[in-house]
């Protein structure tokens, strides 16, 4: 396998994206130019079958994509933003009003009591924006939101409704489906393009579905597109603790021929875990494996 460090071979040069819709837990709003740079510059449907944020799909635009989750509030909200995205400001502005005239805290708790009785993208759309460091992470046993509130406050509802308009404007041409990343990935035809970036081994156990998530059944799915003539990538783990801890995966021998390592920064998950700690030596940096 090649490998490349941090950059070296791109092939195109895209321009970077940093205005994020959601503030979610391993999303690649940052880096999302640098992967899509490693994407072939034709290829047939986009297929996003983790998508969380849906960073790299906006940076992306494609005329044609697919992006999918199996988390129903998460895909309530991009179904949403493609249906109608006055929806998605006035659920905003509405949850931001009430935090803001309130007790901070106290509202907050309110919101997220709400989403817990019933979970609901539009409590989500908020929750995920207001709480600590943007770490949206859920009870392994029943799901339950149990990030606090965060010191800051939100973006104000004009900020964010400009927000809406951009992604609405970027994903245009995508469909917006909940549905596990197996029968996302039996769509596909060759010539088609599926970016994975799935729950991390190493890392992300207190997230959703990180739980039940097995690496080594992604990738026998990933050797099956491969085979059938479909494009793949794939992030994950690669580095900890400023490159110094390199993360041992299951990778078969011959899947991808190119492997290049994204510098990600510091570790946000990391930060809440130690208490809001700077973190200079938790700098962390992706794998980015191609099957081309």
């Amino acid at each position: 396998m090649q490998t490349l460090l941090f950059g070296d071979g791109r092939s195109v040069e895209v321009a970077p994206f940093t205005t994020g819709l959601l503030k979610w837990i391993g999303n690649k709003q940052r880096m999302a130019h640098e992967i899509v740079s490693y994407f072939p510059p034709d290829y047939g449907t986009y297929y996003e079958p983790f998508l969380g944020s849906a960073a790299v799909l906006a940076t992306l635009q494609p005329k044609r994509a697919v992006g999918s989750d199996t988390f129903a509030p998460l895909i309530e909200i991009w179904q949403t933003l493609h249906r109608d995205p006055g929806t998605l400001k006035h659920w905003y502005r509405e949850r931001y009003n009430r935090l803001m005239s309130g007790e901070k805290v106290a509202e907050y708790e309110r919101i997220k009591a709400s989403y817990n009785r019933k979970p609901n993208g539009a409590d989500l759309l908020f929750l995920c924006r207001s709480c600590y460091a943007g770490v949206v992470r859920f009870r392994q046993a029943d799901g339950y939101m149990s990030t606090p509130c965060g010191p800051h406050n939100p973006v104000p509802p004009e900020a964010f409704a400009e927000r809406v308009d951009e992604w609405y404007r970027r994903t245009q041409g995508a469909e917006f489906r909940r549905m596990d990343y197996r029968e996302a990935m039996a769509l596909v035809r060759p010539g088609d393009l599926i970016y994975c970036d799935p729950p991390y081994t190493h890392s992300q156990a207190i997230l959703y579905g990180a739980q039940r998530f097995r690496l080594r059944q992604l990738l026998t799915v990933i050797g099956e597109c491969k085979a059938r003539g479909v494009y793949v990538a794939l992030s994950i783990d690669g580095t900890k603790r400023s490159g110094t801890h390199e993360c041992k995966l299951p990778i078969p021998d011959g899947l991808f021929d190119r492997e290049i390592l994204v510098n990600c920064g510091r570790s946000m998950l990391r930060r809440l875990q130690m208490g809001g700690q700077t973190l200079e030596s938790e700098v962390v940096a992706d794998r980015l494996l191609l099957t081309y």
